[in-house]
């Protein structure tokens, strides 16, 4: 058992270290910040009146494969989002070797997460491709989902528990925003000089502005589960649209649209400049 641990464990470094991961970490992030542009573009046109797209990654890949050769973009979104959740697999199974116990665990955990997360998006991304997939499927998904959890014992604990997780990982996205702590993700070359000062600033205002729609959606969570109304949930679509319905709605809406496009930025600059 002990030689087929330290079998994987080698071929985990070897994979890791290889240059064709590479040159799939930096395609995935590509396609990365291209689908949080599009999301920012929906998000603008909203906040300027214009309803006719969704605001999300489903509503950003559907906008873009109207566009000429956009589906053959999507498919190329979706394949660098597989090669993503590849990575973050790798990570969560053989990676974050340099730390110890409770962290190291932490951490594999974390990358977990974000493998789940980029393939919802390669899900997303393939089902358009494959013209599988609604215009409106995102939401009526998120209250499927959210009905289902609420006919389990202690249904709507748990979906408030689940918006409280959303909220908090939210919440840590702007904590890394203030701390710079996303900076690791760069190399040394893209921190320095006049370059290096426009990526941080793109990385702060993009961490901020995701981890604050991130949260809106967490809320909504909590509430469904606290109202035990499934209908209330929801994903970024609804969440943006919910800031569109507050005090100078338009205005801060426009600010996360913004927001959420520097993130994309952010998302090229860490392509070109990757520390791992």
């Amino acid at each position: 058992m002990g030689d087929v641990t330290n079998r994987a464990e080698r071929l985990g470094q070897q994979a890791q270290g290889s240059d064709w991961l590479d040159h799939a970490i930096r395609l995935g992030l590509v396609a990365y910040g291209v689908v949080h542009l599009l999301i920012a573009w929906l998000a603008i046109q909203l906040a300027l009146g214009d309803n006719s797209g969704k605001a999300s990654s489903t509503g950003a890949m559907h906008q873009l494969a109207q566009q000429p050769l956009g589906g053959v973009l999507v498919w190329v979104i979706a394949i660098g989002m597989f090669l993503l959740v590849l990575w973050r697999l790798l990570e969560a199974a053989l990676g974050h070797r340099d730390e110890d116990g409770g962290k190291r665990l932490r951490k594999r955990l974390g990358s977990a997460g974000k493998a789940v997360l980029y393939g919802a998006i390669a899900v997303s991304a393939l089902r358009v491709a494959t013209s599988s997939g609604g215009s409106s499927g995102q939401k009526s998904s998120s209250d499927s989902t959210t009905a289902k959890l609420m006919d389990l014992p202690a249904g709507q604990w748990i979906v408030a528990g689940v918006g409280l997780a959303i909220i908090a990982y939210g919440a840590n996205l702007v904590r890394r925003a203030w701390t710079e702590k996303f900076a690791e993700h760069l190399d040394a070359e893209g921190k320095s000089g006049d370059t290096g000062r426009a990526y941080l600033l793109f990385g702060k205002v993009g961490y901020v502005a995701k981890g604050v729609a991130i949260g809106i959606v967490g809320s909504l969570f909590v509430y469904a589960g606290v109202s035990h109304e499934s209908k209330k949930s929801g994903g970024l679509d609804q969440a943006l649209h919910k800031v569109l319905q507050q005090p100078f709605g338009p205005v801060l809406l426009f600010a996360i649209g913004i927001g959420i496009g520097c993130y994309g930025l952010f998302c090229f600059a860490r392509a070109r400049h990757l520390a791992r």
